[in-house]
């Protein structure tokens, strides 16, 4: 009378026992499709429409390996909060066999608070485990999405890692290597640097003067008349900026959207693909973002939020707990926000005193929007 997914435990000595029935399909009935040929969410429509299934379990082909993994809009570096904002950059792997994308965004797309944050999945299948390990490696290196938080560079080292290559499984996997699939933030190398600056700069817009096309002072080559060409820039990446001067590219080349660079004698080939006044620069298999950085407005920022408290992430207040002139102890509940079907609490980092609200209960709030001040007391 109904059709579902049913979830099973299946132990060492090969039993099995039921946990639950959903009735619907689970997120990872592609594998199911992905080994047997079938289509599951037609069955699902054909037994809702009263028909019976068209085959018995006996007659369910079982054919190679398949492995899926969820694309979320999340910063697994910060205890993997959901992640809103702008897709400003979003490029899927290519097709071929054994390969399949579900998606529900395209590059432009908000991600809002309002829904689940799953950008899509992706599906890879192998004759065998291996093939279908190294697939979705493959798919994962040749996707691209910038603009916001994604554990797509953690679903990488996942899949990656040798324990996952050796099927060495358990529920300890992520806290056991800890330290490889959730690196802790290193400085950015002299050689990501001048990288970044080639690609940034070779990667600029043209600016052709209407009444001079070939004028020299319109290009971004760095000339300087009677000096030697010379570019000086100043660039931020997560966090990070570096000043630079430039004063050759014969090392590094842009061509399209691929950076050939030259370092101690090796050659590399980057993927940098400039959207509007950012660079995405793939380095060491993860795709970064590159701006100019402006250190003055970098300093105004600081003033303006110092001894201030922000939202992590776009939301609504849904509880306000304190009120200005309040005395509160460290670790204090100030401000609960939702967002993503889950709560948020904004709590007090040290002692201090409210001096000020910027938000009340039912506010929309955006990522960074300052919710309360508290002056240390």
């Amino acid at each position: 009378v109904g059709a579902g997914t049913v979830e099973f435990l299946l132990d060492a000595r090969g039993e099995f026992f039921f946990m639950e029935m959903n009735t619907r399909l689970q997120v990872e009935h592609p594998v199911t499709e992905a080994i047997t040929g079938l289509d599951l969410v037609a069955w699902q429509i054909r037994v809702a429409r009263g028909e019976a299934l068209p085959i018995t379990q006996a007659q369910v082909p079982l054919n190679g390996h398949a492995i899926e993994v969820r694309l979320y809009a999340e910063d697994p570096a910060n205890d993997f909060l959901p992640a809103t904002g702008r897709l400003d950059l979003y490029r899927e792997s290519a097709q071929g066999p054994g390969r399949r994308v579900d998606s529900g965004v395209e590059e432009g797309d908000e991600i809002s608070p309002f829904y689940d944050p799953m950008l899509g999945k992706l599906i890879a299948w192998g004759e065998d485990r291996e093939q279908a390990r190294l697939r979705l490696l493959s798919m994962l290196d040749e996707f691209a999405i910038g603009g916001l938080k994604t554990n797509i560079n953690f679903l990488r080292r996942i899949i990656a890692h040798p324990a996952f290559a050796a099927a060495e499984l358990d529920t300890g996997f992520i806290p056991r290597y800890q330290e490889q699939l959730l690196p802790a933030p290193a400085a950015l190398s002299d050689e990501f640097w001048q990288a970044a600056a080639q690609a940034f700069t070779q990667s600029l817009p043209k600016r052709a003067r209407a009444d001079d096309p070939a004028s020299p002072w319109s290009c971004s080559s760095g000339l300087r008349a009677g000096l030697p060409a010379e570019i000086t820039l100043h660039l931020s990446c997560e966090g990070q900026d570096r000043a630079l001067t430039l004063r050759t590219a014969a090392h590094a080349k842009l061509q399209g959207e691929a950076l050939t660079i030259e370092h101690e004698g090796v050659r590399r080939t980057l993927r940098a693909i400039r959207q509007g006044g950012a660079l995405y620069l793939e380095w060491d298999g993860e795709l970064r973002r590159i701006e100019a950085f402006d250190p003055i407005s970098a300093v105004e920022a600081s003033h303006s939020h110092q001894g201030g408290l922000t939202a992590p992430m776009n939301g609504s207040i849904v509880r306000v707990l304190v009120e200005t002139g309040q005395s509160v102890e460290a670790g204090a509940q100030l401000v609960v926000l939702e967002a993503m079907k889950m709560e948020h609490s904004i709590r007090a980092p040290h002692a201090g005193v409210i001096k000020a609200l910027y938000c009340q209960e039912g506010d929309m709030v955006s990522e960074g929007s300052a919710l309360v001040e508290l002056e240390e007391g």
